[in-house]
Formats: structure tokens, C-alpha cells, sequence
């Protein structure tokens, strides 16, 4: 299955030990799930690491990034999407471009609100939710 990450889900993961976010980068591996995400979100979650605290760079940068599969960062679509949020486009149309399975975001205002939980076939989900859809259909 792929995942794919936004910058809000790679902030998480660096800075909580103990969250959802984390617990899918870990355990990604042996669920066989492939993470994925642009250089877009990881340049905005260096940026701003710093702000979650003082030990999430590196986090960042040592244990997060590095299981994580780069894709391109699509900036056009060959089917009709309209998504107001400009900053996340990318986001979503790189998730699409990858042929993600899911899109996990904890950006729910501006994903799953405007969105929905599905867009082309790809789901849109928190990372919690994904844990729990996963546990109940026995993958976890």
C-alpha cells in the first residue's frame, strides 16, 4: 500500500514519539506499507521543524526522511480538480501523480473539509483514522 505523507504527518512523526504519525513511519516496514512524498513537504517540514521543538530536525532529518521514498512534485493534473488552497495543491497532486493509496494529512480543514475522504480513488484520511480503518479490517 502507498502512503503518502504531507508536510503536517512529517512534522508529527518528528516531533511526538508516541502519536499515530510516528507509529506509521515505524511500523511501515513491516506492514508493507511504502511511504511516500515530494521534496515540496519535506522542504516545508525542514523549515519548520524547529517550531515543533528542539529535537525534531533531527528527528526529522535522521529518522523520518530517510524511510521515505522521494516522488516529483506534480504541479498539474490531467483531470479536473478544483482545490482553493494553493500551498496544497502540490500536496494533493503529487499524492495523485504517485498513485498513492492514501494521503494522510492531519490537515483536515483543508484536505478531508473541502475535499472529502476520497478524491480519484485515493483516499484522504488523518493518520489515526487510517490506524483504525486498518485495525478493523485485521491488517494490524
Amino acid at each position: 500500500m502507498k502512503l503518502f505523507l504531507d508536510t503536517s504527518v512529517l512534522l508529527a512523526a518528528a516531533g511526538s514519539s508516541k502519536g499515530a504519525s510516528r507509529f506509521v513511519v515505524e511500523q511501515a516496514e513491516t506492514k508493507g506499507w511504502l511511504l511516500l512524498t515530494a521534496p515540496y513537504c519535506i522542504e516545508e517540514a525542514l523549515r519548520n521543524a524547529r517550531k515543533i521543538g528542539p529535537k525534531a530536525p533531527a528527528t526529522l532529518s535522521r529518522t523520518i526522511i530517510p524511510k521515505l521514498e522521494l516522488v516529483s512534485t506534480e504541479l498539474a493534473f490531467d483531470k479536473a480538480l478544483v482545490f482553493p488552497k494553493a500551498k496544497d495543491r502540490p500536496v494533493l497532486l503529487s499524492a495523485l501523480g504517485a498513485e498513492a493509496d492514501c494521503l494522510l494529512t492531519l490537515d483536515e480543514t483543508d484536505f478531508q473539509k473541502v475535499i472529502g475522504a476520497h478524491v480519484y480513488g485515493m483516499e484522504v484520511s488523518t493518520p489515526g483514522s487510517f490506524l483504525i480503518a486498518q485495525r478493523n479490517a485485521g491488517r494490524i
